[in-house]
C-alpha cells in the first residue's frame, strides 16, 4: 500500500472460481511450446526439459484432433491468466491491456456502459444487482436490486472475476449489450438488451436529516471518491451539521489510499491502517490533528469489504463512532495493480492490513457495535433509523 494518495493500491477482490482457474490452465498449456521456442537455445533444467516434452505433446494433439479455430491472441492471453491463477488466490489475476484499460477507466469516476453496481459473493462466485444509477440504461431497461447477473453476451458470469464481467459491460456508447437475469435463484431467465451511454458514478451522496444529523453515503471508494466526500462534508457542514451517519452497506471496496484521505478528516491524530508484507516489511498511514468533532455512525453490512472495513476498524477502534448493521465480509489483504510494458496488468496480493490495535480481520470481518438485520419489508430503513436513534439520545 502507498501512502501517496492516488496511488492505486487495491482493496477490491478479484474471483477466479476453480472451474475457471481449470479452464484457463488448460488452454495455457496448449501452446507454451510455441510461446517458447527460445528455451531450446538456452541451458536447460531438468523441469524446463519436463515442460517443453509436455507442450509439444499437447500441441500435437491440438493440431490433429482440435475441432474448432482459434486466436492465438487468445491463447497467449490464457497461458499469462493460468501462471497468474495457479497461484492460487483469487484476488491475483492477469489483465489483457483491453481489461486494464477498462478497469482503470471504472476507477477514474466515469464511463460508458449500463449504470448499475454489482456485487459478488466471494464463496459462490454468483454477482447480484446492488443498485441502477438514476437515469441509466441499468434502470431504463427495469434492473433491480437484487437481480441475478445470469449471462453478458450469451456467457454464463456466475464464478468469472467481477472486474471483467464489468469490463464486459462496459463499451463505446450508442452500443448493445445482451444480457440475461433472474429474479430469484432457479426463476425463468429474462433476456435484455441495453443501450450503452456515457455513465458519472455517484460514488457518494448525501443529504441533511433530522436533528442536524448528516448523511453520506459511499458505494465505493474510487480516484473522485474523496474529493466527492469532501464537498457533501463542507456542503453539510455549511448547513449547521452537527452528527454525522456514513453508509457502507454494500461497498466493496476500492483504493485504500482515497479510503484514508477520508478518515484523514475523520480521526483523531494517529494510526490509520498499517501493513506487513511477506518479508514483515510494516508500512503505516496516519491521520493528522483535525477530525470531526460531532458524533458519529457508520453503518455496514456483509458486502462492506477490504477498504470498507479498513474505515469500519478504525473508527471502531478509536470509538469515534458506532457501527450498526451486520458482520462485515472479512478481506484483511491488500492488492497492488503492477502495469505491464505491453500495457497489460497484474493484480497481486501483496500485503496484510491490519485495524490500528492491531486486528487482522480476514476471514473474520468486523461485528458492529449494534447488530441489526435490514428489514426488507420495513416501511422505512430500519438500520438507517437506529442510527437516527443512537445520534438523537
Amino acid at each position: 500500500m502507498e501512502e501517496n494518495r492516488k496511488s492505486h493500491s487495491f482493496g477490491k477482490g478479484l474471483l477466479c472460481g476453480i472451474l475457471i482457474c481449470v479452464l484457463v490452465m488448460g488452454a495455457s498449456g496448449c501452446t507454451a511450446a510455441y510461446f517458447y521456442p527460445h528455451l531450446g537455445s538456452l541451458q536447460k533444467t531438468e523441469e524446463e526439459r519436463q515442460i517443453d516434452t509436455k507442450m509439444e505433446e499437447l500441441n500435437r494433439y491440438i493440431d490433429q484432433y482440435y475441432l474448432f479455430d482459434y486466436e492465438e491472441e487468445d491463447i497467449e492471453n490464457g497461458i499469462y491468466k493460468g501462471l497468474m491463477a495457479g497461484l492460487g488466490d483469487v484476488y491475483t489475476g492477469y489483465y489483457t491491456p483491453e481489461e486494464y484499460a477498462s478497469f482503470m477507466e471504472s476507477s477514474n469516476g466515469s464511463y460508458s456502459g449500463i449504470g448499475a453496481v454489482l456485487s459478488q459473493d466471494y464463496k459462490t462466485g454468483i454477482i447480484q444487482v446492488v443498485r441502477a444509477f438514476a437515469g441509466s440504461p441499468a434502470e431504463e431497461a427495469g434492473l433491480r436490486t437484487g437481480d441475478y447477473l445470469y449471462k453478458v453476451e450469451g456467457e454464463e458470469v456466475t464464478g468469472k472475476d467481477l472486474s471483467l464481467v464489468v469490463t464486459d459491460l462496459k463499451g463505446e456508447e450508442g452500443t448493445e449489450v445482451h444480457i440475461s437475469i433472474m429474479r430469484e435463484r432457479g426463476s425463468d431467465v429474462i433476456d435484455l438488451t441495453l443501450v450503452r451511454k456515457s455513465i458519472q458514478v455517484p460514488t457518494v451522496e448525501y443529504e441533511l436529516l433530522e436533528d442536524q444529523i448528516g448523511y453520506i453515503a459511499i458505494s465505493e471508494f474510487d480516484d473522485v471518491t474523496d474529493d466527492q466526500f469532501l464537498a457533501a462534508l463542507d456542503d453539510l457542514e455549511a448547513r449547521g451539521m452537527e452528527k454525522l451517519i456514513i453508509d457502507l452497506r454494500n461497498n466493496g471496496g476500492g483504493l485504500v489510499d482515497v479510503t484514508c484521505t477520508i478518515l484523514d478528516y475523520l480521526l483523531p491524530e494517529g494510526l490509520i491502517v498499517y501493513t506487513e508484507d511477506k518479508n514483515g516489511e510494516r508500512d503505516e498511514i496516519f491521520s493528522d490533528e483535525n477530525c470531526f468533532k460531532g458524533q458519529m455512525a457508520v453503518l455496514v453490512n456483509g458486502n462492506s469489504a477490504s477498504a470498507s472495513e479498513i474505515f469500519a476498524g478504525a473508527v471502531k477502534d478509536y470509538g469515534v463512532g458506532t457501527l450498526i448493521g451486520t458482520q462485515t465480509f472479512g478481506k484483511g489483504i491488500v492488492q497492488s495493480l503492477f502495469p505491464l510494458s505491453d500495457g497489460s496488468a497484474v493484480k497481486i496480493t501483496v500485503s496484510r492490513y491490519y485495524t490500528p490495535a492491531g486486528n487482522n480481520i480476514h476471514g473474520v470481518g468486523i461485528t458492529p457495535d449494534i447488530i441489526l438485520e435490514y428489514d426488507e419489508n420495513a416501511e422505512k430503513d430500519n438500520q438507517l433509523q437506529r442510527a437516527i436513534e443512537v445520534l438523537s439520545d
